[in-house]
């Protein structure tokens, strides 16, 4: 029950100047009158008794941080408001209210997450996730906050930003407590700063409502993108929305024109798209047209794979493919989830590693009308990508790196799409997967060699804890990748093994890849998981060591960021900072 706490006499608090009373709350004598606030600066916990009051501000000598020491606002938008507590006086005795004047509801933490985001304050942003994930607030719906501020406020349309924070969202099942606020502070911080000094994006109006169907806007919208006119792309997609075109009609409105043309932008483009689909259907279609529209500014100028000469020579890899499109064009594909008798699943994976790109694409072409399902090729194909970065040597530029991982989560992009039926013309997406493949086979070149757990050293039951300290060491790539697969070798429990990769790639700074690579592997993990397939337990070892070594390339790290969520997770537990450990 609330309660009126004596402070004192009011000359005791005149002569003292500050008097913390119940440890909690601070009273000021200042320019005749009294005030209260909590004794606790919220920017990082500092005792505000060993501040100072002049002209009516509150400032906390340790980071500065400004009040207005009646109502506890702060003039810092870095630092948060303090609590403030009513003060009353009765025959000369103070009393202080010991609840505060506003309390910090669910509504009121969002609001500052938003103010985080505008304002690109990381350590606002952590202590926001933190508070609303200790009230229980849907971790998706906290992660709306940032879909939606991330889609209005970036010209450019959906970025890296917005994919890191959809990928969190899509592994959070696979976190710990912990690891889920790392996971969203991190998704959060990444979309502020993708959208720190952009301009907003300005939405158009739709067309005005017709008679056309919304086949002939799918065709204009293709149209549209064909030409780089991103503005009547824009109109013509808002139009279908306001018709009620649902999600999977979006989906593969956008599709066919995103695979129109040969892997744009490396890739990212058929990624960011499904991610804005997946955060679509998260979101349950609240602000579909909103970030559906965010990424049609991708399409206005990408770099098209067909124009760029290793596509073209010495070997032209893409008449083989429009070849396979026309065979491909009135033939239905399978949607049972088979293979076609005698299909050696193992064979194929290695054919797409193979220096024989034609072959690969006829392969492929042959199970698709022999009736295998786009599915369970494309899930084929993730596993030969993730067998590129298996075999990628540390002697190769670290800089490529990054070209095997765009490959990898192109191909998970795909699977996904295909598992989520796209429209049949999709699967074109697919043959430039397995294309990209081939390209990548220098990386290949010296070939990294895989662990054998039974040939490590000191083998026995693993500790997760050691895989972790293992990653403090720089490019400690190979023992990574030797590290899980005896973990593994000696039955260690997968479910705590995806949740301290997750903590590998989370306490670091890490780079927008690491971040695709880890959320891909982990479901196409999952999907493994579920296959009585007769390569399923390679492919899911493979997954986890490639996702191994990545991370392993990619840290330490300086964990600048990971530092803020630790401040707001111990200041949200009342542990004083200031003090030596």
């Amino acid at each position: 029950m609330a309660n009126w706490i004596l402070a004192g006499t009011a000359s005791e608090l005149e002569q003292s100047g500050a008097k913390v009373i119940t440890g909690a709350i601070v009273v000021f004598a200042h320019e005749g009158q009294f005030y209260a606030v909590e004794n606790r600066c919220p920017h990082m916990g500092f005792p505000l008794h060993m501040g100072s009051v002049c002209d009516g501000i509150l400032t906390c000598h340790w980071h500065h941080a400004r009040f207005d020491v009646c109502s506890g606002g702060t003039l810092d938008p870095w630092a948060d408001d303090v609590p403030a507590h009513d003060v009353k006086v009765e025959d000369g005795q103070v009393y202080v209210f010991d609840e505060p004047k506003v309390r910090k509801g669910i509504e009121r933490h969002k609001h500052r997450l938003r103010e985080g985001l505008q304002q690109n304050l990381s350590l606002i942003i952590a202590k926001s996730v933190v508070a609303l994930m200790e009230a229980k607030v849907p971790p998706t719906e906290i992660a709306a906050v940032g879909i939606d501020f991330g889609t209005r406020q970036r010209s450019a349309g959906w970025g890296s930003g917005l994919t890191i924070l959809s990928a969190m969202v899509n592994v959070l099942p696979k976190l710990d407590t912990y690891g889920q606020i790392l996971a969203l502070v991190h998704g959060l911080t990444h979309v502020a700063r993708d959208c720190a000094g952009r301009a907003p994006k300005y939405a158009l109006d739709p067309l005005p409502p017709s008679e056309f169907s919304t086949k002939r806007l799918a065709a204009w919208y293709r149209e549209c993108i064909e030409v780089r006119d991103t503005d009547g792309a824009e109109r013509v997609l808002l139009a279908a929305c306001e018709r009620g075109a649902d999600s999977r009609t979006l989906a593969d409105m956008m599709l066919l024109a995103a695979t129109d043309h040969v892997y744009l932008d490396g890739g990212h483009t058929f990624d960011f798209h499904n991610k804005a689909f997946e955060m679509t259907d998260a979101m349950k279609g609240e602000i579909s047209a909103q970030i559906l529209t965010s990424l049609v500014p991708l399409l206005g100028n990408p770099t098209r794979s067909e124009e760029l000469q290793n596509w073209r020579a010495p070997i032209d890899l893409i008449e083989p493919m429009q070849r396979a499109f026309s065979v491909l064009d009135s033939h239905p594909l399978a949607t049972d989830g088979s293979l076609p008798d005698g299909f050696d699943e193992a064979e194929f994976v290695e054919l797409l590693l193979s220096d024989n790109p034609n072959l690969s694409v006829e392969q492929l072409t042959s199970a698709l009308l022999d009736g295998a399902d786009p599915v369970r090729l494309a899930q084929l194909v993730v596993l030969a990508a993730a067998e590129r970065i298996v075999r990628f040597h540390t002697q190769n530029d670290f800089g490529d790196w990054i070209a095997v991982l765009h490959t990898f989560t192109h191909a998970h992009a795909v699977q996904v799409r295909l598992q989520k039926r796209a429209h049949p013309l999709v699967i074109r997406a697919l043959y430039h997967t397995v294309t990209r493949i081939y390209l990548d086979r220098f990386l290949n070149v010296p070939a990294a060699k895989r662990p054998n757990a039974k040939s490590v050293r000191d083998a026995g039951t693993r500790q997760t804890a050691e895989f972790l300290t293992l990653l403090d060491q720089r490019q400690q790539v190979n023992e990574a990748a030797a590290w899980v697969s005896e973990y593994l070798e000696t039955g260690g429990d997968r479910r705590e093994l995806l949740n301290t990769l997750g903590h590998a790639l989370l306490r670091e700074d890490a780079e927008f890849h690491s971040f695709q690579m880890y959320e891909a592997a982990v479901q196409e993990f999952d999907a493994w998981d579920a296959s009585a397939s007769s390569v399923a337990s390679y492919a899911k070892e493979t997954l986890l060591i490639a996702l191994a070594r990545y991370l392993a390339a990619h840290a330490p790290t300086a964990r600048e960021l990971p530092q803020i969520v630790r401040i707001a997770w111990r200041l949200s537990r009342n542990e004083k900072l200031y003090e030596a450990d």
